[in-house]
């Protein structure tokens, strides 16, 4: 905190589970000292160093559904549902997190997530009654006494992953897409939704196959990220392939190609390359400097 008694531009929210279920504990986090993220539908207000803004709960509308999204020390901080559903373009969602704090980007992420989950699940999906808020935000519940199911936030895992094709001479080559309809001449990982049923190692062959017809032998699992367009986890892995031949499926890619470890390592270096790399923000981007750095 800081002297002025605001938070800090910087901090890590304790997602406290332990007051989500105490009714009690909840209002008291409520009174005078009790923050709200300043939100603008779903794009967040930001200072100049790419902090979010906060204010307080009188700032919500009376009316609306309040979502705890943890504590900063002992301090309850909050965000607003919005009343209907809020659609938002990719443009505006890139430009947020352009200039999005890293150190923000986690909590902005769950924000977003619930509150957009919380605006589009207001009924039951098992009997179609009204739902209310429970647990802080964490879950929603039928008032249909004859149902009384209770719903929780849901997460999609998303395989993310570059695919490494080994040459005779020692050299490496990457396998990069661009999506349809990308800005410029963007080109990053292939990326696809893990299936029902599927391990990870499982979806990452379905999608390299499906997009690039390169079959995938050695999969490794290397980090995560959460992704709030709207409620994602990216799982990122890399792969390794012996075969050359690209069939790419235009109905998800506009292109995919082989590049060499050279062309990867200037794009990275921010010199004019083949292709422009992915922003910074994204897991995509890491995985292509931990595959340069062979790790």
């Amino acid at each position: 905190m800081s002297q002025t008694g605001q938070p800090t531009a910087l901090f890590e929210l304790d997602r406290a589970d332990h007051v989500r279920a105490d009714p009690d504990a909840l209002s008291e986090l409520m009174g005078m000292r009790a923050r709200l993220m300043k939100l603008h539908g779903l794009t967040p207000e930001l200072d100049d160093n790419g902090c979010i803004k906060w204010g307080s709960l009188t700032e919500a509308d009376p009316d609306a559904e309040l979502v705890f999204l943890g504590l900063d020390g002992d301090r309850g901080c909050f965000a607003a549902v919005p009343k209907r559903p809020v659609q938002v373009q990719r443009g505006e969602f890139m430009a947020t997190i352009t200039r999005l704090h890293d150190r923000q980007f986690g909590i902005y992420a769950g924000a977003r997530s619930l509150v957009d989950w919380h605006a589009r699940h207001r009924f039951c999906a098992q009997c179609g009654a009204h739902t209310t808020i429970g647990k802080g935000g964490w879950q929603r519940n039928c008032v249909n006494p004859d149902c009384g199911a209770s719903h929780f936030p849901r997460t999609d895992p998303v395989t993310i992953m570059t695919i490494e094709r080994r040459e005779e001479d020692g050299s490496r080559r990457l396998l990069l897409g661009r999506g349809l309809g990308w800005p410029g001449n963007l080109y990053s990982a292939l990326a696809g939704f893990v299936e029902p049923g599927e391990t990870i190692e499982e979806a990452v062959r379905r999608e390299v196959m499906e997009e690039a017809g390169i079959p995938v032998a050695q999969v490794r699992y290397l980090a995560s990220q959460a992704w709030p367009m709207p409620s994602q986890l990216m799982l990122g892995c890399t792969g390794v392939t012996f075969h050359e031949h690209i069939v790419v499926d235009r109905t998800e890619l506009e292109d995919a190609r082989w590049f060499s470890e050279e062309q990867v390592r200037e794009v990275m270096s921010g010199r004019p390359g083949l292709f422009e790399a992915p922003p910074r923000y994204a897991i995509a981007h890491k995985l292509l400097r931990m595959w340069l750095e062979k790790v």
